[in-house]
Formats: C-alpha cells, structure tokens, sequence
C-alpha cells in the first residue's frame, strides 16, 4: 500500500516507477501477462516488500501499533511510512511534481496494464492519492476508504490516530529504514539491471 514510497525508490526508470505502484495488483509468477520491462518493476515493489518485513526498523514500527490493531500494523506501517515520505519531502523535485509524473508515467502504461489494475491506477491520479499522503487527513482518508473496501470487519477507520500516538517514533523508524530501502533498491536495480531479472 506504500505506493509513493515504490515509486521513489524505483529511481527514475518509468516502467520501474509503474511496476512498483501497481505491485500490489499483480499476483503469481513473472512476467506473467506483463511486459518484462513493467514484471521488472513489480519483482522491485516485491523484494522491497520483504525487505521492509525483515527490516528492524519496520518491525519496532509494527510493534508500535496497539494490540487492537496489531493484526493490521504491516498495512498500517506502510501508510505511515508514505505519509512521512511524502510530509518530509526529501527530493529537489517538489512533491506535486513528482506526483504529476507518476501519474503521467501510470497513464502512458495504462494499456499494458492488467484491467482489474486501471480503475485505481486512474483514481489515484484523479483523486491525487500520493500528495494527500503528505497530510494526516490523507491517511485518515485512505484508512477509512480501505476499511469500506475490506470483506471483514476491521479497525483501519480512525486507524490514524496509532501514527498520531508515536509520530517521533514512527519518523525514527522510517529514517532508518529509508536510508537502508534507498541503498537496497539501487543495488537491487544495478544487479537485476535487463528486464529478465
């Protein structure tokens, strides 16, 4: 769900930047149905995600996260970690920018994109998810719409106020991880550099 931090760590290689947003979409082996260049950048989204699973400071994060919600904390985290991303902005290139171009990027690969993937991948564009990330009622607003979205009941509406709880906590944890998910995805990107990966 860390959509905007995918994006940014894929570097500037836009079927990388696509891959890594639309991640969460595409189940099952590579390449699949997908053109390698874009399965390449889903194999980045996914060995991202194990390493933030395995990361100390992702994991004292999920711990952060109250018993009542705790079944949710590896979501939780994830929005978290994209709130603060895109609060503390740390790219030249101001937040609003980089967002128009991931979005540009997801248009211009729409069509080689599985079709149960383009409806959110157009209403994160139109509702501009990832620069609303930048705020707290951002999250609110995603928690509360995953919580309409899932099949079961489940705590993720108000779900915000965990982050408010521990902020300095959860800003600790993410500089650490991010520092660590920056050098990790270059060097992943550098060793899987053909679309063959």
């Amino acid at each position: 769900m860390n959509f905007l931090a995918h994006a940014v760590l894929a570097g500037n290689d836009p079927a990388l930047i696509v891959g890594g947003v639309v991640g969460d979409w595409i189940k099952g082996p590579l390449p699949g149905s997908l053109a390698p260049e874009l399965a390449r950048g889903v194999a980045l989204h996914r060995a991202i995600d194990r390493h933030a699973d395995h990361h100390p400071a992702f994991q004292r994060s999920r711990q952060r996260v109250s018993a009542e919600r705790r079944r949710y904390a590896g979501v939780l985290v994830d929005i978290f970690y994209d709130h603060l991303l895109a609060r503390d902005w740390p790219l030249a290139t101001p937040l609003a920018e980089a967002c128009r171009g991931i979005y540009g990027h997801l248009g211009d690969h729409l069509p080689d994109l599985p079709e149960h993937a383009r409806p959110a991948m157009r209403l994160m564009a139109d509702e501009d998810w990832l620069g609303s990330y930048a705020e707290v009622d951002g999250i609110a607003d995603v928690l509360q719409r995953m919580s309409r979205r899932a099949r079961l009941p489940n705590p993720l509406a108000g779900a915000e106020v965990e982050f408010v709880a521990d902020a300095a906590g959860f800003a600790e944890d993410f500089r650490i991880w991010y520092a660590d998910a920056q050098a990790f995805s270059a060097d992943w990107i550098n060793r899987n550099a053909a679309p063959g990966f």
